[in-house]
């Protein structure tokens, strides 16, 4: 048996936690928003949206300072080396239970699809999202360039944005259950230890 690994850091767990907390409340409240039920009202829904929203690009802020001062960025340098076996096994060998290609390590706790994706939904679908909500939060007070750009545009690309993040989540929930048990992915980010 492989010996226990720390893997996430707490700061690293409470940045994830509390992802999950502001990404739920910001669908649902967008869902809402955009009139697909009504759980709280328009307004209320409006206000919980934006403050989730403001909450979420400070609390990015900090975790973008801390991915650079502490060297952690290193595990998101993106890699196509193995990334043909990581895709065949997520196609085929993770449903005959072949063990992964590419398992965590203090060096790379992120395998080559891994990285990819995280960068990208963390380089550039969160800014897109940060950006284009406070586009929207503000276009009533804009007198710069940007009051010229439709309201409907900004909300097009905000809402595609967002379903771009609810796929993100379905398959990162899904990928949490594919450990050795349904459960292990899940332990890890409440312990930071993989086993």
């Amino acid at each position: 048996m492989n010996q226990p690994l720390y893997l996430f850091t707490r700061y690293e767990r409470l940045w994830h936690w509390f992802q999950v907390v502001i990404i739920t409340l910001l669908i649902v409240t967008g869902l809402e928003v955009h009139g697909s039920f009504s759980l709280m009202g328009f307004e209320t829904a409006a206000r919980v949206h934006n403050i989730s929203g403001i909450a979420w690009a400070v609390a990015f802020a900090f975790f973008a300072f801390w991915i650079a001062t502490t060297g952690e960025w290193k595990h998101y340098i993106p890699t196509t080396r193995k990334m043909a076996l990581v895709i065949r096994h997520y196609a085929v060998g993770i449903f005959k239970g072949e063990p992964h290609p590419v398992p965590a390590t203090e060096r790379a706790k992120h395998n080559p699809l891994q990285r990819i994706v995280y960068l990208l939904f963390s380089a550039l679908l969160l800014p897109s999202q940060m950006i284009t909500g406070f586009l929207y939060y503000t276009v009533n007070t804009r007198t710069d360039v940007m009051a010229d750009v439709s309201l409907k545009a900004i909300a097009v690309f905000h809402t595609v944005g967002a379903l771009l993040v609810l796929a993100f989540v379905i398959m990162h929930v899904y990928m949490v259950t594919t450990g050795p048990t349904v459960f292990s992915h899940l332990k890890t980010m409440i312990t930071g230890w993989e086993k």
